[in-house]
């Protein structure tokens, strides 16, 4: 083996894969079997956090950079004057073994240019992942990436190798794809999300019968899209979200703030500001959707298509409907005190279950940890202070960002003047 050139290869091909954010394990419990190597329950990949809190890592590479597509916005696209590499199966295989038993990493992550074709490169990430299991018995954690536009078949067979499978959907409407990637078809992209979709539901049914059905993608599958690199709204970008999670029970949709790598009239220029604040925004609202019970439709509508920068989304909300609160707290149900601003959903159980023993007032609420600075002007307690009198929504935007620090105070109210 040539450690030099594998070293080069490694350098080129894990600083192309730096710009896929769609990272996470949690959701897979295979188990270490037969004394193999690795054990992805609760592991996660590139310093990622687990659903216990730990922060773990592994090896995120692409198989190549080497691309027949020319996506405008992807730092790979085949007008790109760089240096192309390539792995061969074995080199990836020996490469995640040797950094496992080292404790480099705890699985892998990978991720391709589509060489030759979509089948083509998907065949070759499937063979890495099958080599892995079958002659290494690796048990670790195991990410692959979804080729678009890749065959039934060859979804079918990944799945039974991979913890999780992910396509990135890349920009978020069509007409964004169509300006920046011509020669893709959105059709090629959701193709193999139905694939992976209709095999886990094939999965669940028959492992109802029969005991030993071999385990499919036990982490799901996820997408990721590219925000600021077109002048979608986040109103277009969250209902693209919402779609997936509901027509194919996406474990996660990653945002990814566009990074500019390209001199080209449709995109941002170089050196523009990745849109990390809007990047935040959008996340803190996919929260919102998955566990706060909250409707699109709510948050994002034809009156209100993008996020506020300077204040989250809940309080927006909350701002915007104002004959919704106050609250009592003392009697409110879940799904209303999840929406006060400043109580997330474990202070919610806390709430509900110490309001069973006695009447709870500021004191207590404070103790149980909730953001009094924002909460405080959208609920009543076993109290008579009451912060929301003759406040309008403005003086108490003013009153709790006054009393607010943030680490982004210096991108608020700027990333979408680009593309008005």
């Amino acid at each position: 083996m040539n450690y030099e050139r594998i070293k080069e290869k490694l350098e080129i091909l894990a600083d192309a894969a730096k710009y896929d954010v769609s990272c996470s394990s949690s959701g897979s419990k295979r188990q270490n079997k037969n004394k193999g190597l690795g054990d992805s329950s609760g592991m996660g990949i590139c310093h990622t956090h687990t659903e216990d809190g730990r922060c773990v890592s592994l090896l995120k590479i692409l198989l190549t950079n080497v691309c027949i597509f020319d996506c405008a916005y992807c730092v790979t696209r085949k007008s790109n004057d760089i240096k192309r590499a390539a792995f061969t199966v074995q080199e990836v295989v020996d490469l995640t073994i040797n950094f496992y038993r080292r404790n480099y990493i705890e699985g892998l992550f990978l991720s391709s240019g589509i060489f030759k074709s979509p089948d083509a490169t998907m065949e070759r990430l499937i063979r890495v992942a099958k080599k892995l299991r079958e002659e290494e018995n690796f048990n670790g954690y195991i990410h692959l990436k979804s080729i678009p536009g890749a065959s039934d078949e060859l979804m079918q067979e990944a799945g039974l190798y991979a913890d999780r499978l992910s396509v990135n959907i890349e920009i978020p409407t069509k007409a964004g794809l169509k300006l920046l990637a011509p020669d893709k078809d959105h059709k090629d992209f959701i193709k193999p999300m139905k694939a992976v979709q209709n095999s886990i539901q094939i999965y669940k049914s028959e492992k109802k019968l029969i005991k030993n059905t071999p385990i499919y993608a036990p982490a799901g599958q996820s997408t990721q899209m590219i925000v600021g690199a077109t002048g979608e709204s986040d109103r277009d970008i969250m209902y693209s979200a919402n779609f997936f999670y509901n027509k194919f029970q996406m474990k996660r949709v990653y945002y990814s703030g566009y990074i500019p790598v390209a001199n080209d009239s449709r995109l941002p220029a170089i050196g523009t500001e990745v849109p990390m604040m809007r990047e935040n925004r959008l996340y803190q609202t996919d929260w919102l959707l998955r566990f706060y019970g909250f409707n699109i439709q709510e948050i994002l509508n034809e009156t209100h298509q993008n996020l506020d920068m300077d204040i989250d989304p809940k309080l927006s909300w909350a701002l915007r409907n104002l004959d919704q609160f106050p609250i009592d707290i003392n009697k409110a149900d879940k799904r209303m005190i999840a929406r006060v601003p400043g109580i997330g959903m474990r202070s919610v159980g806390k709430i509900i279950r110490a309001r069973r023993y006695r009447k709870l007032n500021w004191q207590h609420l404070k103790a149980i940890g909730i953001s009094m600075n924002r909460s405080k002007y959208f609920m009543t307690c076993d109290s008579r202070d009451f912060e929301t009198r003759d406040l309008t929504s403005s003086k108490i935007k003013n009153l709790i960002m006054l009393n607010s620090n943030s680490k982004y105070h210096k991108n608020f109210n700027n990333q979408l003047n680009l593309f008005s």
